[in-house]
Order: structure tokens, then sequence, then C-alpha cells
């Protein structure tokens, strides 16, 4: 009789530890997936602001046609990489590379809109638009902590996930490796802002 107990009693122990590794994996990843769905709500928000700050400049001013052409193509090309958090494959590297390269296109395309609008005294002084330039700014303020708060999610997942014996029971569930957002390349380097008067 005791020559199963010992092989039961271990037989549980690896099926409540197996559990626990499931379950934390599973909560983690939950967190990380609400983290990035954060992110994009608040790019989201950004693209919604963008298409009204355009047509108050349009509105506003006699603009540079390439400026306002190349925000707008800049911003469909923003919503065409799409994660999907229900795959945890989405949230891989090269997914979030491709995702953000998207967003820097955008976010260089809007920089140069807002450098440009310095040439037009009656569009700054336009309440609509220092009221969208606002929201953007505090719209970039809001996807920088969202983009940090999805990093601080995924790492305690990565950590669960990646460390042994817990990356067994991991692999076999198929819980895989997420992604971190990461600077795009150059971001270190300081912005070169110029102005061209002519």
């Amino acid at each position: 009789m005791k020559k199963w107990i010992i092989p039961l009693v271990l037989v549980v122990i690896i099926a409540f530890w197996g559990m626990n590794v499931n379950n934390t994996a599973v909560k983690l990843e939950e967190s990380a997936k609400k983290s990035w769905s954060n992110v994009e709500s608040s790019y989201q928000r950004r693209n919604d602001l963008i298409g009204n700050l355009v047509k108050t400049v349009q509105g506003a001013a006699d603009f540079e046609k390439s400026t306002l052409e190349a925000v707008i193509k800049a911003r469909a090309e923003a919503s065409k990489p799409e994660i999907n958090i229900n795959n945890a494959e989405d949230l891989s590297p090269q997914n979030l590379a491709r995702f953000q390269q998207a967003q820097s296109g955008l976010s260089s395309a809007l920089s140069r809109l807002l450098v440009t609008v310095e040439r037009y005294p009656d569009l700054k002084a336009n309440q609509n638009f220092v009221e969208l330039q606002s929201q953007l700014e505090g719209t970039e303020n809001r996807i920088n902590v969202a983009r940090d708060r999805f990093n601080e999610s995924v790492e305690p997942y990565n950590n669960h996930v990646r460390t042994f014996p817990n990356k067994i029971i991991a692999g076999i569930l198929g819980f895989d490796e997420m992604g971190y957002y990461e600077a795009e390349a150059g971001a270190e380097k300081p912005v070169d802002v110029e102005f061209d008067f002519n």
C-alpha cells in the first residue's frame, strides 16, 4: 500500500504546481493585454484628435498642402498595423516594432505640422487650434504613460514564463514571451528642429 502513496503524492504536487504556473501566467498575461489595450486606446485618441486638428488647420489658414497630406497619409498608415491581444504571438517583439514604426511616422509628420504652424499667427490665435494642440500634447503624455505601464506589466509575465522550472510548464501550455515596447532607433539623439521661413 505504501508503494503507490509516494507516486500519488508526487503527481498531486506536480499537478498543483502546474495549475499554479498556468493560473499565474493567465493572470499576468491578461494584465499585459489590458495594458496593451490602453496603449492602443491612447493612439486611437491621438488619431481622432489629428483628424480634428487637420480640419481646423485647413479651415483657418492657407496652409502648405504637402504638410497636411503627409499628416493625413501618416495617420492612415498608423492605423494599419493591428495587434490582436487575444493572440499572444501578436505581442511579439517583431509585431510591436512594426506597430511602433507606423506610430513613429505619424509622430514625425505631426511634429512637422506643428512646427510649420508657427508661421501662421492667425492660426495660433484660433482657440480651437490652441485647444487641439493642448489635447495632442496631453495625449502624447498619455501614450508615454500607457507604453510604460505596458512594459511594467510585461516584465512579471516574462519573468514568470521564462524562469526555470516554470518555463517547462509554460512552454507546454503555450505561454510565449511577450515583447516590450521599445524606443525607436535614434530616439536617444536630440531632435533637430528647423524653421524655414522662405
